[in-house]
């Protein structure tokens, strides 16, 4: 197997297992404002179409650089490594899950297993996956593409931390906020 089918493979056993399991989230509670949402979401279609739009084509215009094998083979485990680091987090929330901004009815804040290293494990995880998808591909659009993505997932994680501080009260996500790091595990944490 080639590591560009590889890597296809991953990702798209990954997106279809994560929306087949959107099923068994528990219904929201409560949502902000779909306006709210906005940006985060375009961003987010706009940075998976620069990623994965021509991901393994020879565009020799656009390549910054050519994977060596090895290399591959090590991207492609950092990358599966994030994805399964998206499910070891989405196992542990359960049906709190939500793919969208909500507060569940039994919502609580969750600090253990991996939401015990950083508060947004799931995006923490896609991150990592997609770096090492844009780094093997090598073009400025996966480049490009894996940075959008980053603005996309700090500023949905701002929206959800936001709404919850408003639903679950200012000072216990506040102490959360306080003890974790938000995306980078074992980054120092500003105690101004």
């Amino acid at each position: 197997m080639s590591p560009v089918l590889a890597f296809s493979v991953i990702w798209i056993g990954w997106l279809v297992s994560w929306l087949a399991a959107a099923l068994w989230a528990s219904r929201a509670a409560k949502r902000p404002p779909a306006r709210d949402e906005l940006i985060y979401r375009s961003l987010t279609v706009l940075g998976a179409l620069l990623i994965f739009w021509r991901f393994g084509r020879d565009d020799a215009f656009w390549r910054l650089w050519t994977t060596l094998p090895t290399l591959a083979w090590l991207l492609f485990a950092a990358a599966a490594a994030g994805l399964a680091f998206t499910w070891w987090a989405r196992l542990h929330l359960g049906t709190l899950w939500s793919g969208n901004v909500t507060r569940k009815a039994d919502h609580r804040i969750i600090d253990t297993g991996p939401y015990g290293l950083v508060r947004h494990p799931i995006y923490t995880g896609l991150m990592a996956a997609l770096y090492a998808t844009a780094l093997y591909d090598g073009t400025v659009f996966a480049l490009i593409g894996a940075l959008v993505l980053t603005v996309a997932f700090y500023l949905k994680a701002r929206l959800e931390e936001r709404f919850l501080s408003d639903e679950l009260g200012t000072e216990n996500y506040g102490q959360y906020k306080r003890r974790m790091p938000m995306l980078v595990p074992f980054w120092p944490i500003s105690r101004a």
